[in-house]
């Protein structure tokens, strides 16, 4: 079982160190620069859109907890009068 692990690790960790070296020697033509400068436009692009989504749900559930709490702060003063 260990040895299962520790050769499958070995096989990633080879396989990460290959993909490394590939991408290096890509990255020095001219291709590879427009290839790697687009995926890190596009990666942005995914991050920027999960920050304004998270920042958007963020909004909304700040105003439900408000809206929340004006409600039980209308019950609890509904409670005392009574």
């Amino acid at each position: 079982m260990a040895m299962s692990f520790f050769k499958a690790l070995g096989w990633v960790t080879l396989g990460t160190a290959i993909g490394f070296v590939v991408a290096h020697q890509v990255s020095r033509t001219e291709r590879g620069q427009q290839f790697f400068a687009e995926v890190d436009q596009k990666a942005k692009e995914f991050g920027n859109a999960v920050i304004e989504g998270y920042k958007a749900r963020e909004e909304e559930l700040r105003a439900a907890v408000a809206e929340a709490e004006e409600v039980i702060a209308d019950l609890a003063k509904r409670a005392k009068k009574s």
